[in-house]
């Protein structure tokens, strides 16, 4: 029988479509990482969009493959990423150690072989073998035992990448929400807002979501600090001083900023459907409600940087780790996110890149204006 000719072009165009590269870390090796890893490439359809690149050992994947009973899940060692291959899960080897994997146990050596496969994998991404970066979770505590000194991936890919500042957003389907402040005490986050702050994080929201969403005119709610949005300075001052005057800046400069909204409700309500995204003023102001909405399918993506970075919106998760109880939707969803940014971002390069000139008509009414 003759194949729907619907369904042939959908494969014909999915064939012809140039396979990404996805590097993927496996995190703390005691914690959930490289259980969702595995049981996020399981599924072979994966490997009809990317060739993933695991940075690890091939033992710590022998073992979670055997811990999981997945006997079907097959994949090649490679020594280094020029040796990949399409159509495989590969694996390459950053250590040759003999170590001891104790799923739910946080020391040391989590965090040793977290940073020695995120060192691998970023060294990679610079040089142009793989083409994106996807991190599982590692515990802060155990890779600073190991010497790295950074308060996360966020802030550790912006160094290595040149950017000045990177932008956290979590995503989920429609569902966007950056953050002008990360991971600062709650004590702190007022001395640090200022209009030329909120401005620059209302551009860099505007270019992220033009440039890795694909949306043309993004509009944008911005919240307030305070309860109620301040009301008006009888609760607190920082909408009246910083967060209303960058959003007028903002929208000065062109872009469709809002607000400032109070955040208790805005979740809650239809007022989010009008928005392509939505800028917090700190961490649990933006993620208590995103992870509520979105646990299990959130994703962490990383705007600002000439890199696609994405991570699962999870930690490690020591408590449940080695009991098979992880799941690996928020893996899998970081996956086509960092796949789906990276072909947003060829695709604003190439019509961004050279405008049609105006003809001497419209130049004349321009220069009129």
């Amino acid at each position: 029988m003759d194949k729907d000719p619907q369904i042939a072009n959908k494969e014909k165009e999915q064939s012809q479509k140039p396979l990404i590269k996805v590097g993927l870390t496996v995190g703390d090796i005691n914690g959930i990482g490289p259980e969702v890893l595995i049981k996020a490439l399981k599924d072979n359809r994966i490997l009809t969009d990317i060739i993933p690149v695991v940075y690890g050992s091939n033992k710590v994947v022998s073992f979670y493959k055997k811990h999981l009973n997945l006997q079907d899940f097959n994949y090649q060692t490679c020594k280094s990423a020029d040796e990949v291959s399409a159509k495989k899960i590969n694996v390459v080897n950053v250590w040759q150690d003999e170590i001891e994997i104790e799923p739910g146990q946080s020391n040391a050596d989590g965090g040793k072989y977290a940073l020695l496969s995120l060192e691998a994998a970023t060294k990679d991404l610079a040089s142009g073998k793989i083409d994106v970066i996807v991190t599982a979770p590692f515990s802060k505590e155990n890779v600073a035992k190991a010497g790295f000194e950074f308060v996360g991936h966020t802030e550790y890919l912006a160094e290595m990448s040149g950017a000045k500042e990177a932008l956290m957003v979590l995503v989920s389907g429609s569902l966007r929400v950056a953050l002008v402040t990360t991971h600062i005490p709650i004590k702190d986050i007022s001395s640090k807002l200022n209009k030329e702050l909120i401005v620059q994080k209302i551009e860099a929201f505007e270019q992220s979501l033009k440039k890795d969403f694909g949306i043309v005119k993004p509009r944008i709610a911005v919240f307030g600090l305070n309860p109620h949005a301040g009301e008006n300075g009888k609760i607190g001052e920082e909408e009246q001083h910083s967060i209303t005057p960058a959003i007028q800046q903002a929208r000065q400069n062109g872009v469709l900023a809002f607000g400032p909204y109070p955040a208790d409700g805005f979740f809650g309500s239809k007022s989010r459907q009008q928005f392509d995204g939505v800028l917090a003023m700190y961490h649990d102001q933006g993620l208590t409600a995103f992870k509520a909405l979105c646990f299990e399918d959130g994703v962490n993506f990383t705007a600002s940087l000439p890199i696609v970075r994405t991570s699962p919106d999870h930690g490690t998760a020591f408590d449940i780790a080695g009991k098979q109880l992880a799941d690996e939707q928020s893996m899998r969803s970081a996956i086509y996110l960092a796949v789906d940014a990276y072909r947003n971002r060829k695709i604003y390069k190439e019509i961004t890149a050279n405008p049609l000139p105006f003809s001497k008509e419209e130049k004349g009414r321009k220069d009129q204006d």
